[in-house]
C-alpha cells in the first residue's frame, strides 16, 4: 500500500491539512492508522474519499448530505435510486438559489445604473439597502 502524510494527503486531493482534520474530527472521514509517533498515514482510499467530499462540496451539498451520499457508496446495493432523489433534491435548492442570484443581480444593476446617472446627491445604492423587502 502506498502511504504518505497528512501534508501529502492534503496536496493530492487539493485541500487544506485543517480541512481534512476537521472531516476526520465529524465523522466523514475515517482516522487513518498512526505511526508508533503518532503521526497519520493515509493511503490511496483516503485520498479517494477526500476527492469524493471535496467534488460533493464543490456541487454545493451540505456536510450532512454528503454523510448520507457517504453511507450509500459505502452499501452494497449502490443505493442509485436513492442517490439520483438525493441529487434531484439538491438540484431544487441550486436552481431556486440561482432564481434568488438572478433578482439579486438584477437589483444591483438596477440601482448601479441610477447611480451612474448622476444628478443625486444621495447614492440610489445607499437608499436602495435601506428600503422594506
Amino acid at each position: 500500500m502506498q502511504a504518505f502524510s497528512i501534508g501529502e494527503l492534503a496536496a493530492k486531493s487539493g485541500s487544506k491539512v485543517e480541512t481534512i482534520r476537521y472531516y476526520e474530527r465529524i465523522g466523514l472521514m475515517a482516522e487513518p492508522p498512526r505511526t508508533a509517533g503518532g503521526h497519520r498515514v493515509y493511503g490511496p482510499k483516503h485520498n479517494k474519499r477526500m476527492r469524493f467530499i471535496r467534488r460533493s462540496r464543490e456541487l454545493g451539498f451540505p456536510i450532512e448530505e454528503i454523510r448520507a451520499l457517504i453511507d450509500m457508496e459505502e452499501r452494497e446495493d449502490g443505493a442509485c435510486e436513492e442517490v439520483r432523489l438525493l441529487a434531484l433534491e439538491h438540484l431544487g435548492r441550486v436552481r431556486s438559489r440561482i432564481q434568488d442570484l438572478t433578482a439579486m443581480a438584477q437589483v444591483l444593476c438596477e440601482t448601479a445604473d441610477h447611480c451612474a446617472e448622476g444628478g443625486s446627491t444621495r447614492c440610489p445604492i445607499l437608499d436602495a439597502l435601506s428600503v422594506e423587502s
